[in-house]
């Protein structure tokens, strides 16, 4: 997809994701070696956007399995449509079981799930597997056949092989850590809250209209409430909402009152707001 690190940065640009160089540089050697991309870091600094860019670029078509506690086969890989299979079975009702068993497991009663949708067909395809950590550790046991082979096993249908292989990006808030098997076939990238020029950049272009003054100043307020010892401090995403409120309410600097008073875009602790209250100095910003 990518023909050097500047065309990553330069193309996931156009779609408006500001790749920093570390980033631009593991996207292109994951493409270029053929690897999925583990993605870590806090919430909110762009891991799920990342995946979205790279399938904007590329024009392909993003299939994103969504991890939760209780996520399992049925949900990532496959399961065989029980109601059409019964309906099959009772429309021959003359059948013996081994002529119905050969037709109700075929193709047309499997539903794929997001792993085996991402490997089959000729379509440029980006897997997204988000926030691979929320899973339970049995579900990294399914995922190790596809991330080595990017194949899937189907016992009634036998194996099925990607002929062209997705671009995978797994994505982890590091709430729990990942096998050591899983780590060994990815690249690894770890994407932390921004510069204060890069997160500044990120938020003009995300908030059209803001003023330059402006966007200094909340760059570094947010900076400031990072520094403190928080339950969950701002993320990218917060910064760019708390501009757009800014914006909305017509603020043209920032000052005490309005800081207070939009401190709730920010943080989501009502602890954190207090604590924020009482120790934020804007004039030492």
């Amino acid at each position: 997809m990518f023909t050097s690190v500047d065309d990553v940065s330069a193309r996931l640009a156009e779609t408006g994701y500001l790749a920093s160089p570390a980033v631009a540089t593991t996207v292109f050697l994951a493409d270029r070696l053929g690897k999925p991309l583990l993605v870590e870091g806090p919430a909110g600094v762009g891991k799920t956007e990342l995946a979205k860019a790279v399938a904007e670029v590329a024009g392909a078509r993003l299939v994103r399995l969504q991890c939760y506690e209780g996520v399992d086969e049925s949900r990532a890989l496959y399961e065989w449509n029980h109601a059409k299979q019964l309906l099959r079975i009772s429309a021959g009702r003359d059948e013996t079981w081994d002529e119905a068993r050969t037709d109700i497991f075929s193709e047309e009663f499997l539903l794929t799930r997001p792993l085996l949708t991402a490997i089959r067909g000729d379509e440029p395809k980006v897997l997204l597997i988000d926030e691979t950590d929320k899973a339970d550790v049995e579900v990294e046991g399914l995922l190790l056949e596809v991330l080595s082979d990017f194949q899937v096993t189907v016992p009634e249908l036998g194996t099925i092989t990607a002929t062209r292989r997705p671009f995978v990006v797994l994505t982890s808030n590091a709430s729990r850590e990942l096998s050591e098997a899983l780590r060994r076939r990815c690249l690894f990238l770890h994407i932390g809250f921004p510069d204060e020029e890069l997160e500044r950049r990120i938020v003009r272009l995300k908030v059209q209209g803001l003023d330059e003054t402006l966007a200094r100043s909340i760059v570094r307020v947010v900076g400031a409430l990072r520094a403190m010892d928080l339950r969950k401090v701002p993320s990218v995403a917060e910064t760019v909402d708390w501009a757009h409120t800014l914006l909305a309410l017509g603020a043209e600097s920032l000052d005490e009152t309005v800081v207070k008073a939009t401190l709730g875009v920010l943080l989501k602790h009502q602890d954190d707001v207090l604590k924020a209250s009482a120790k934020l100095d804007l004039d030492a910003l």
